[in-house]
């Protein structure tokens, strides 16, 4: 009588196989909307900074023009008007800082902080 190995996984391998792939797909979805957002933040400075003349702008309506295109991409939640900045150094350009906090499991959270500039056209 031949003996016969096992091929393949057995059910204990199986459920920590099944087990790490939830809890990466469950990573994933808690960080993928903080990553959403700074795209919709990079795609409303990219659009300010393309418009002709945004470097004439005045700070208030810099500011006001990003809120606004943030609040028209449901974004507006994180970025708070503090967060953006206009810099006048070699050009004016723009600024948003800001950090996000989203509680991931018990009291671990996940912690994100984004930095970007874009220079302002004449």
């Amino acid at each position: 009588m031949k003996i016969r190995k096992q091929k393949g996984l057995s059910i204990v391998g199986f459920l920590i196989v099944l087990s790490l792939i939830v809890f990466t797909v469950f990573i994933g979805i808690r960080i993928t909307p903080i990553y959403l957002e700074y795209y919709s933040v990079v795609s409303a400075m990219n659009g300010i900074a393309s418009e002709r003349g945004s470097a004439q702008y005045t700070p208030f309506d810099l500011r006001r023009k990003m809120l606004d295109r943030l609040y028209l991409s449901y974004t507006s939640g994180q970025i708070k008007e503090e967060h953006i900045k206009i810099l006048r150094r070699g050009g004016v350009q723009l600024r948003v800082t800001y950090e996000v906090r989203k509680p991931l499991i018990g009291n671990l959270d996940v912690v994100a902080s984004f930095d970007r500039m874009v220079r302002l056209a004449n």
